[in-house]
């Protein structure tokens, strides 16, 4: 396990404790300058989670969503850095559900290290990172660790973005169905659609549509410590090298191993 991971599980749950107090409540939400709305409690999460990764590793670099405007030459020179969402799901989390999550992954030369993906509402944690395995583990409880499936159960689950589709999904979708078959469609917010992957209770997440990348690297951490991959449309492996635009390509995550993955990367490059 690596040595920052007992640490960064510890600020996740502070995050989440300090989200709580606003969460189904009267919140002044403000728009960011891309429309994106943000509230205090996203705010507040980032401040527990740059304080807290700051005191524990001062020579690492953070990159979160609420304090991203650090120009691409000095992020270039980075070789280790904290990838930061304090509040993934913040439309959710306005709406009064409970998909809302805190997010921190670990990034090295570009690939996800571990990455810690927070529920504050549920108290529930998932963390893991390639080579290391993953676990899910209620506050108090041990921890269980998890895998993915490489076989669907009875029908082909495909988790999708409750506010996100695009015409391109759209075709990858009825490939996919006519490749297996009607499809269960688990649509869930946030970081949570790659979790529900890494603990076995569905099959794929296709997203052809835009993310950032700090949606994606700490519950990508998680997937592949569970035996699960995230690749683009070309099929060739996600990561996070420092880049202009901190938008993320569109991308596959699926069981490493699953028998159908040259099936799926064939119907993704044909909408490339």
């Amino acid at each position: 396990m690596n040595a920052f991971l007992p640490a960064v599980i510890d600020l996740v749950h502070k995050a989440g404790d300090v989200i709580l107090p606003f969460w189904q409540g009267d919140l002044d939400v403000q728009s960011k300058a891309d429309e994106s709305p943000v509230t205090a409690a996203d705010l507040a999460a980032h401040r527990v989670l740059a304080d807290g990764l700051r005191a524990l590793a001062p020579d690492v670099p953070v990159l979160s969503e609420e304090d991203c405007n650090i120009p691409f030459e000095q992020r270039a020179q980075w070789t280790r850095w904290w990838l930061v969402d304090p509040l993934d799901g913040t439309k959710e989390f306005i709406s009064g559900s409970d998909e809302f999550t805190v997010n921190v992954a670990l990034i090295e030369h570009g690939r996800v290290v571990f990455g810690v993906v927070g529920i504050p509402a549920s108290g529930r944690c998932y963390y893991g990172g390639a080579g290391l395995g993953a676990w899910c583990e209620d506050r108090g409880d041990e921890p269980e660790a998890i895998e993915v499936r490489t076989e669907p159960d009875d029908v082909f689950t495909v988790v999708a973005s409750k506010r996100h589709s695009s015409p391109q999904q759209e075709k990858l979708l009825a490939g996919l169905a006519q490749r297996f078959g009607n499809l269960n469609l688990a649509s869930i917010g946030s970081s949570l659609k790659f979790c529900l992957l890494a603990e076995g209770s569905a099959d794929c997440y296709p997203r052809l549509a835009p993310t950032s990348q700090w949606d994606t690297a700490a519950a990508q951490g998680v997937l592949e410590g569970a035996g699960g991959e995230v690749l683009d449309v070309r099929g060739e492996p996600f990561t996070y090298e420092a880049r202009e635009s901190l938008l993320n390509e569109s991308f596959l995550a699926l069981p490493k191993a699953a028998p159908w993955r040259a099936d799926l990367i064939q119907l993704a490059r044909a909408l490339d």
